[in-house]
């Protein structure tokens, strides 16, 4: 019986025999009882099967009606999937679009002269200017490496709606820049911005405004073509100033520059926006866009020390983070932290030393005493 089994002819399969529907069916029961493929010839098959079904779609079709409607991180992600999206990903086109809808203040003669001596153009930019700067410098920074010069580009935005856009150039090598705290001011003492933003001096409008605002500053050395974002792009806290009524958005990055146990071991490069000006229930204007770089202790670094901190987020690692404002946040209130308990510390340490000088002098009056009295 089992002779004849074995020498029996074999059957056709079902599928030629049966309509489309019970085709599939069959087909199906015909190949389970085959051996099954192993996972990576199945993986090739559908690589092989995506990159089909890709090449048939001509390039101008997937630049001009869908790589040009990704913002940049899908188009980031898009072209590690093969390598002919990541050539048509990689267009400078592309690129230049994403970077001046994101900051518009980079549509400069100045910074596109910049642009263009970086190895890719403009995706060098957002690959160097969109992450958060999350580790601390690679190299210690040496006096020669502090840059020559900054060029600053900053955009604020309402509601995704553009407010303000600007770039200043500073210079950082006179002795002046170099001894006097570092600050950066994106607006003259005598200048204002108009806004939407209403002024309805609540505690409730402080709290709405810190979801409707955002703001991105890039910090640009032109000389060794490096570039960093220093905003946290959301607001870290927003106040309102309790005698003039100004409101104050300040925005965050904090990085490690210094030696471990030093005050400058964390530091804040803060970014402060100034709105005020407006009638109770007009609308309220951007008076001054401010940096400054301060330490644990309370302190805001001169130039040279701040050239430093800036040369450490220069060569910092960067994350590419989808939440930045929330990352921001919580490192910014670690700074806090940090420097509340940095100070906490030296009040024991002096409190300490006061006592030590108050039980000294308590026992060298009773020392006199006691001499006087044994005399």
């Amino acid at each position: 019986m089992s002779t004849t089994l074995n020498h029996a002819p074999a059957r056709k399969p079902f599928f030629k025999v049966f309509p489309s529907k019970e085709t599939k069916h069959t087909q199906y029961m015909s190949f389970s009882t085959q051996t099954p493929c192993s996972s990576s010839t199945a993986t090739t098959t559908v690589e092989a099967s995506m990159a089909t079904s890709i090449s048939t779609i001509h390039p101008d079709i997937l630049q001009a009606h869908i790589l040009n409607r990704l913002d940049g991180l899908s188009l980031v992600s898009t072209a590690c999937t093969s390598t002919e999206l990541n050539s048509l990903a990689s267009q400078q086109d592309l690129w230049t679009n994403i970077c001046h809808s994101i900051w518009p203040s980079t549509n400069t003669p100045r910074i596109h002269e910049i642009i263009s001596r970086l190895p890719n153009g403009w995706r060098s930019l957002f690959s160097e200017s969109f992450p958060l700067t999350t580790g601390p410098r690679v190299n210690p920074p040496r006096d020669h490496d502090h840059p020559s010069e900054l060029i600053s580009a900053v955009d604020i935005h309402y509601k995704n709606k553009l407010i303000f856009s600007k770039v200043v150039e500073t210079e950082t090598s006179s002795s002046w820049f170099l001894c006097s705290p570092f600050r950066i001011d994106m607006l003259d003492p005598k200048d204002t911005c108009p806004t939407p933003i209403p002024n309805s001096g609540s505690e409730e409008a402080c709290r709405d405004l810190a979801g409707d605002l955002s703001l991105s500053w890039i910090l640009i050395d032109p000389t060794r073509l490096r570039s960093v974002n220093l905003s946290s792009h959301k607001p870290v806290s927003v106040q309102r100033h309790w005698l003039s009524g100004e409101v104050h958005a300040r925005f965050a990055t904090v990085l490690a520059a210094g030696e471990r146990g030093s005050a400058s071991e964390t530091v804040q490069c803060g970014i402060v926006v100034t709105c005020g000006g407006g009638a109770q229930g007009g609308e309220m204007h951007v008076r001054g866009v401010s940096l400054q770089v301060e330490d644990m202790d309370g302190v805001f670094l001169n130039g040279k020390g701040s050239l430093g901190v800036l040369n450490a987020g220069f060569e910092g690692k960067k994350g590419m983070s989808g939440r930045r404002e929330m990352e921001g946040r919580k490192r910014y209130e670690m700074f806090l932290e940090r420097k509340r308990e940095r100070r906490e510390r030296k009040l024991k340490k002096e409190g300490a030393l006061d006592m030590l000088c108050v039980s000294f002098g308590v026992m060298v009056l009773v020392s006199l005493g006691l001499f006087h009295l044994l005399r």
